[in-house]
């Protein structure tokens, strides 16, 4: 398998889903014995791979009874998908957000891989051109409709 970040993070997607509730709370210290690594690099993979973008929320209690509590965010069918994509694009949106973004909702099959490429085509760099807070407000303003259309009932 790939390199130890890799590692964690499908380690760590696995009790996820094993969990009947949701939610998993570990030992930062337990966690890096376990991959011989150092507790820095169990943030660096929480950090970078189990944000509010892909659709984790992360709680962490540093000390000698600390601990790490993963949530997996979900999508309801009660309207929540709109309400939670408006609060998690906001006003700006940068692209590795948006990316990340899709990714998730990939992994939820909300869209599908092509869908996801298309998208990506249209908020790219090389479509809006580089990063400001004009582009990141457009994009924001794009991902939010194109979202909004995908999500609408009678297109299903």
């Amino acid at each position: 398998m790939g390199n130890l970040a890799d590692r964690i993070e499908v380690y760590l997607k696995r009790i996820l889903e094993q969990s009947a509730e949701g939610h998993v709370i570990l030992q930062r210290g337990v966690l890096a014995e376990e991959f011989s690594c150092a507790p820095s690099q169990i943030n660096y993979v929480l950090d970078t791979r189990f944000s509010i973008e892909r659709g984790y929320l992360v709680e962490s209690r540093r000390g000698g009874g600390g601990y790490l509590r993963i949530v997996r965010l979900g999508f309801q069918d009660d309207g929540d998908f709109q309400n939670i994509m408006k609060q998690l694009i906001g006003s700006q949106l940068g692209e590795s957000r948006a990316f990340n973004l899709l990714r998730r909702l990939v992994e939820d099959e909300i869209i599908t891989r092509r869908e996801e490429e298309i998208i990506r085509t249209v908020i790219h760099r090389d479509t809006l051109g580089p990063e400001n807070p004009t582009i990141n407000g457009l994009r924001a303003h794009m991902m939010k409709r194109i979202l909004l259309t995908l999500s609408r009932e009678d297109l299903h």
